[in-house]
């Protein structure tokens, strides 16, 4: 099972990558982009679900970590991106996140007394953090029923770009002997790893300021005299 599941992970991964590049490149709202989001979830999705399971052949508690982490966070930038209106899917996806959380933190903990190279603490704090993050904006958006305008492209946003992240991350940091030897260590893939983050302040600040992700009120009724 290890092999045609580690091809289907790598050619997630590669297609994740080259999608995730081509929607943050071009115009936001188009079918281009569109296209691109879909192939780019459904790419990231498939390499969350084979890590998920080759990290647990594998025992491989960080890649347990950044999996999970991929798969709601990616799930839920869909979810926001598509609509407006919460449902079942929205729950389900707080509970994972909670989870989640709870279990990163737990994990962190444990490795400050039995270290682990493959997860290390800082990292399960970082992730544990971020879920929280995230979990709190899924209770704020149940509560009011709903989520448009700004802060819907802004929860879409920032979800794909960490998820894109994490692709980068592992590709061009935790894969180096694929590069050529001048390549490892180098600045270069550091940059591009961390690309993901520029990109998202570039677009949270357009969509900050941009009036075109403002809320648009409701229309008033106005009575017509008969």
């Amino acid at each position: 099972m290890r092999l045609p599941l580690l091809i289907l992970h790598i050619l997630g991964g590669s297609i994740g990558l080259l999608s995730g590049t081509v929607a943050m490149a071009v115009q936001k709202g188009s079918r281009l982009h569109r296209a691109a989001g879909n192939v780019f979830t459904i790419a990231m999705l498939t390499l969350a679900s084979s890590g998920l399971y080759l990290a647990i052949l594998k025992s491989q508690r960080g890649n347990i970590i950044g999996s999970i982490v991929t798969f709601y966070l990616i799930a839920t930038a869909w979810l926001a991106g598509r609509r407006a209106v919460t449902g079942a899917l929205d729950r389900a996806a707080l509970l994972v996140g909670m989870g989640g959380a709870v279990a990163v933190l737990t994990l962190g903990v444990q490795t400050l007394h039995n270290p682990d190279k493959n997860a290390p603490a800082g990292m399960c704090f970082f992730f544990g953090a971020v879920l929280l993050l995230a979990a709190a904006g899924d209770i704020r958006m149940l509560v009011r029923g709903g989520i448009s305008g700004r802060q819907r492209i802004t929860r879409h946003l920032w979800r794909m770009c960490f998820g894109l992240f994490i692709a980068t991350g592992s590709f061009f940091l935790g894969q180096q002997q694929v590069f050529p030897a001048f390549l490892r260590g180098s600045v270069l893939l550091t940059v591009l790893a961390l690309l993901p983050f520029p990109l998202m302040i570039y677009w949270l600040i357009r969509v900050r300021f941009s009036k075109a992700y403002r809320t648009r009120p409701s229309p008033i009724p106005v009575a017509v005299p008969l």
